[in-house]
Order: structure tokens, then sequence, then C-alpha cells
């Protein structure tokens, strides 16, 4: 399959998805138009002379006004649970309407969960019964989606990285000023292994995805980096890019999570498609009962004795604590031989580049 010539990029405002049209647009390999929500996810954009398109890509009648005229389609919308679910549930609709063939959707390699089993790869079953609300949610969307492209004769293909870095990512960001303010930390003294892919080398899977034989849609692809880097090598690379000492950062024993109460259970279940619907028909007083009921039953804050030594801060995230056990690099090698995936940039190349990125908006 040739290039498309018009590509849309949904969710063209993010941190994927506005160096998806950057590289688009400035390699000169096909026309870009952005879609986004609102003109105040703009400014970055509008640096480049684009025919950008204002759509709710919750919508499908909107979202297919804003594709018309486009060759293919790469959804890149972040969101909470139940954005992430509606988007998708327009997505193949929209495409279809706008007469697109090809859509290329950045799913997670954290459908998987963020310990995956070892040997896990993308024919391993998903479950959408997880701890992580993110998780389920991207587990229903790749299900609706290749149910509808399947209906729609839409070729889809998903697209699932793990931990993306590189400049303007949260990553980087969040782990400097952590360093900056001593409460990096690290369990299992970093052994655990960070499954990284530069941005750069996620645009490059996007771009395979869009001239990949019409044989390779209908699948989902992991994607990473060319080397195994552990989550030490990731904070201690950092670091020392930083020009701060690796030593700063604490080396903490596994803390341990109250489990889940029923309210946040609730709230899960709340996201889910068929809940939604539910919620639709309840009477407006009735949603506000229920809201005031739920808020009286909601137990206070518990005091959280889990602190650095030493340093006031926040307790470690479960997601990240999830991430930190990881002991399995998962598997590139179904995108590298049916989508040709090579990653171009190096872990060292890229993480030097985004530093360097880093230190000159600090300036």
């Amino acid at each position: 399959m040739s290039f498309p010539k018009k590509v849309a990029v949904v969710g063209a405002n993010g941190f994927v998805g506005s160096r998806i049209v950057e590289l688009f647009h400035l390699s000169g390999l096909c026309e870009v138009v952005p879609v986004v929500r609102g003109v105040n996810a703009l400014p970055r954009l509008s640096r480049f002379e684009l025919p950008w398109k204002l759509a709710d890509a919750r919508r499908p009648e909107a979202l297919a006004d804003a594709l018309a005229g486009c060759d293919a389609v790469v959804h890149a919308v972040v969101g909470d649970p139940r954005v992430i679910e509606a988007a998708a549930a327009a997505l193949v609709p929209a495409a279809a309407n706008a007469g697109i063939r090809r859509v290329v959707y950045l799913s997670t390699a954290s459908v998987h969960g963020q310990n995956p089993a070892l040997g896990t790869t993308e024919d391993s079953p998903l479950s959408d019964g997880q701890e992580i609300d993110y998780n389920n949610a991207k587990v229903r969307a790749e299900r609706r989606l290749f149910a509808d492209a399947a209906k729609q004769s839409v070729e889809l293909i998903a697209l699932r990285p793990s931990v993306v870095f590189g400049p303007r990512d949260r990553w980087i960001t969040t782990l400097a000023d952590e360093l900056n303010r001593g409460v990096a930390w690290l369990i299992n003294g970093g052994t655990g292994i960070c499954n990284t892919i530069h941005v750069d080398n996620l645009v490059h899977a996007v771009r395979l995805s869009m001239s990949a034989n019409a044989s390779a849609s209908g699948q989902a692809y992991l994607v990473g980096d060319h080397e195994l880097v552990t989550w030490w090598d990731f904070y201690r690379e950092t670091a020392l890019g930083l020009g701060l000492d690796p030593a700063t950062i604490h080396q903490i024993p596994m803390p341990a999570f109250p489990a889940k109460s029923w309210l946040s259970k609730l709230d899960g279940l709340r996201s889910s498609p068929t809940a939604q619907k539910l919620i639709a028909q309840v009477p407006r007083v009735l949603k506000g009962v229920a809201k005031g009921a739920i808020k009286g039953l909601s137990p206070a804050p518990e005091y959280n004795s889990w602190y650095l030594p030493g340093v006031a801060g926040p307790s470690p995230a479960r997601e990240m604590v999830l991430l930190q056990q990881c002991a399995y690099r998962l598997p590139s090698t179904k995108a590298e031989r049916l989508l040709g995936y090579q990653p171009p940039i190096s872990f060292a190349h890229g993480l030097k580049g985004t530093l360097d990125w880093l230190k000159w908006t600090r300036r």
C-alpha cells in the first residue's frame, strides 16, 4: 500500500499526536490534518500552516465531517476511561462515513497490565477486570474497534507502546522534578524492566502502519525501543544527564497498599458503556440524590504512614509500583515481521535529546 496523501491526526494537540503532526509535515510525507476539540488546543500547531479541524472525537457525526477528504486517520486521543471508550466507539463509524479505509489506533501495552506475565504477546488474552481502570478502558476500546472495523471493512491497526518518552513528555519532566527535590524512588533496586519507546520510534511505527499491506490490518502490535532498559538505567541516566547524583535516588521496600474500596470499584464500573447507557436514563433529580448519598457514605481520608525518611511527599502510585515490578521485556517481534519495524532512535540518543530539550526550557 502506498503512503496516504492526506492523513488526519485526531488528538493532534497531545504529546504523541503533536509529534506525529510535526514529523509527518516537516518530512513532507503527506498533507496533515490536525483534529482537535477546541481552538485552545491549537497554539503549538499554529506555527504550521495546516488545514486543522475542530471536532469532538466522541461524536461520530462531527468527527466524520472533520475527516472528510482524508485518506487515513491516526487516533491519538487521550483522556479518562469514559473519554477513551466513547472516542473509540465513534472512530470507526466516523472513518467509514468519511470513506477512510486505513485507521491507526494508539492503544497501550497496559492492556496486558503494568506487570505482564512472562511470555506475553499480542495474542495473549486480555482482561477488563484489572486493578487499573485505564487498562480496562483500553481493553474495551480495542475490542469495540476491532469489532466495528470487521463490520465496516475498515483496515484497523492498533499499536501498543508502553513507556513513551521524549521532549514534552510527562515521564522525564516528572522524574526530573522528583530528582531535583530529592524524592525520586525505586523499588527492588530498580531491576524491573522499563519497556521504553522514544516518541520518534512510535511515530516511525505509525508511519509503517500507514503503508502496511492490508494483510497486516485487523491486528495489534507491541512496539518498543531496541534496548533492554531497567528502571535503574532510566533513572540513573536521567540523573547523570541533569548533573545530579544517582545515589540520591531512594531505594525503598515494596509499599503495601490497602485494597480498593467499594466506592473506588463503583467509580470504575460507572465508566463502562453499559453503565453509562443506564445512567443516561436516570432522571437528573435522582442522580443528584444518589451523588449526595455516595458522598455521605465516603470515609474520611486515612492518614498514610508511608513516607520517605526526612522527606515530605506523596506515597508512590499504584501504577508506578506495578510498572517497577515488571520482569518481562515486551517483544516487538510481530511488528518487525509484519510492519518492518526497526526503531531508528537508540535509547541513549533519545534520552540525551530529551534532556537537552528539558534543560533548554529551564534556562
